[in-house]
């Protein structure tokens, strides 16, 4: 997964899958949806960033695993 933010342009986009983008959908306003050939998204854009995220310049996030029962 990738996270990039455009100052310039004030999106930032999460990249899941670096592949071929079949289609686009702004489901939210602002929000655009990227989706490969098969219809799984595999990529976000959030236009606007700066107006919808506290910190555009810095990210954070969090990895949960599930527990593994043998």
């Amino acid at each position: 997964m990738k996270v990039q933010y455009d100052p310039d342009a004030d999106v930032m986009r999460i990249i899941f899958q670096d592949v071929f983008v079949e289609e686009t959908a702004e489901e939210i306003p602002g929000i655009v949806f990227d989706f490969d050939q098969d219809g799984i998204v595999v990529g976000i854009e959030i236009l606007k960033a700066s107006q919808r995220i506290d910190n555009p310049h810095s990210i954070e996030y969090t990895a949960c695993l599930k527990s593994l029962k043998a």
